[in-house]
């Protein structure tokens, strides 16, 4: 006789997740609404401020955000986007990027996202608990499965647990699930771990092998920083310049323009073939390579580049792809970035939150058998998200071309509107190129969820 999981005992199985950004979240929400425990726990002492905008496009990506009660929250949050004029040297209109062309349908601040998804994710009702007689999974909610009513009110109980300013040490399997040391913390065992920690990812380091044996560099850099409050009319208006193998752009986001001494943004992308030797958690090695990459540089660059000594933030990292061969050893998964990361250009945010939804869909149609959902979550997804991965590439070839031939060609192609709407027509057809699962109502009906397919 198949024994079934009980309500309680799927309150009981745990799961860690590295990373508090976006994927991380997406998933413990999922999770706890299907009665799991899950602990997130991100190196950061706090949710991550700044950072770039990102950006959903197509009805897959909207149907996850909805299902998830978190589109109008988005919605009202979102950034508008704001069309980029590429200049030369003295300032003159080249041609432009429309709104859409990075915005998507619906942008957003990672930074206004990732807090979005924490506080929806701190209180979820656990809409569905497996009965004592394995008949399946029943609605608690008084909300339909599909609907967008928000996150609940801190009445329902503490769903996801949250632990910033520490990070995984070692994994150790065993037959009892997951011995996790941590840093700081207490060792802990889990049943799963799940590694939503980024292309650099600390899990897949421990449980698949180091960066060097996923993560491919694609030739370029990219850099972002806040502009400081006396940088004069430097983000009076979103302006991109591009030499050959450089682009530097400026500009102003309409969300955070009321922020108290908030003047704009820079944004910098730079092609290397090799690997820069730079420290990653040295803000000043990073700061020097970025300097040395735009040393004689035209327009108002060297002024652009003077702010960036005084910046208290700064993202920076080359533009990678992480091509893992398996998602998945034992009772470790990896997802988002970890798994099939592009850093910009690859639709990461969107495949992030649909990968959270499917990976956390799959373990309740399993009943918890992580092996089954893991192979059923890899093969739906990864023919979704390799495709996508091919943005990332393209980016840094597109907007800091290495050849002024290539530069004029770029502009060309911006001016010419059918061109521009092809573009937009094949990113719109890459986020739409999976049929989703509805996990919520597969669950509501399955009788254990062993014989959907």
């Amino acid at each position: 006789m198949t024994q079934r999981t009980t309500a309680a005992d799927a309150r009981q199985r745990t799961v860690l997740i590295s990373g508090a950004s976006v994927a991380g979240p997406a998933l413990a929400y999922w999770l706890a609404r299907y009665g799991y425990r899950p602990t997130v726990i991100e190196v950061a002492p706090d949710l991550r401020g700044g950072g770039f905008a990102v950006d959903f496009r197509g009805a897959v990506h909207t149907s996850v955000l909805k299902r998830m009660g978190v589109l109008d929250a988005i919605k009202r949050r979102a950034t508008g986007g704001s069309p980029l004029t590429f200049i030369d040297a003295q300032g003159r209109r080249l041609s432009a990027l429309p709104p859409e062309f990075a915005a998507g349908e619906l942008e957003i601040l990672r930074s206004d996202l990732s807090r979005i998804l924490y506080e929806h994710s701190l209180y979820v009702h656990s809409r569905y608990a497996r009965n004592p007689y394995g008949h399946g999974l029943h609605e608690h909610s008084p909300h339909a499965p599909d609907g967008d009513s928000g996150p609940p009110g801190r009445g329902t109980a503490a769903a996801t647990e949250y632990v910033f300013g520490d990070s995984v040490a070692s994994l150790t399997e065993g037959d009892d699930g997951v011995h996790v040391t941590f840093d700081h913390g207490a060792p802990r065992t889990f049943d799963l771990v799940v590694g939503a920690d980024g292309l650099h990812s600390t899990v897949r380091r421990l449980a698949f092998g180091p960066d060097e044996d996923f993560v491919s560099h694609l030739g370029y850099y990219v850099a972002g920083w806040d502009l400081p409050a006396d940088a004069s009319d430097l983000g009076a208006r979103p302006v991109g310049y591009s030499e050959p193998g450089r682009l530097v752009a400026v500009g102003r986001t309409p969300r955070r323009a009321a922020g108290p001494g908030y003047t704009g943004e820079a944004f910098c992308l730079f092609a290397s073939d090799l690997e820069l030797p730079y420290d990653r958690r040295d803000p000043h090695s990073q700061k020097k390579a970025i300097a040395q990459a735009y040393a004689g540089s035209g327009w108002r660059t060297p002024e652009l580049i003077d702010t960036l000594w005084t910046a208290d933030e700064l993202y920076f990292d080359a533009l990678s792809r992480v091509d893992a061969p398996h998602w998945s050893t034992g009772r470790t998964v990896l997802l988002g970035d970890a798994a099939h990361g592009a850093t910009v250009g690859g639709m990461g945010t969107g495949s992030a939150l649909v990968g959270a939804y499917v990976l956390a869909g799959e373990l309740a149609l399993a009943d918890g058998d992580h092996t089954k959902a893991f192979a059923r979550y890899e093969r739906l997804l990864r023919p979704y998200v390799t495709p996508c991965q091919e943005g990332g590439r393209g980016t840094g070839e597109f907007l800091a071309p290495t050849t002024q031939e290539a530069i004029d060609a770029r502009n060309a192609a911006l001016n010419d509107p059918a061109t521009v709407r092809a573009m937009l027509d094949q990113g719109t057809t890459l986020s739409a190129a999976i049929t989703l699962p509805d996990y919520p109502s597969l669950l509501a009906n399955s009788s254990g969820g062993s014989d959907l397919r």
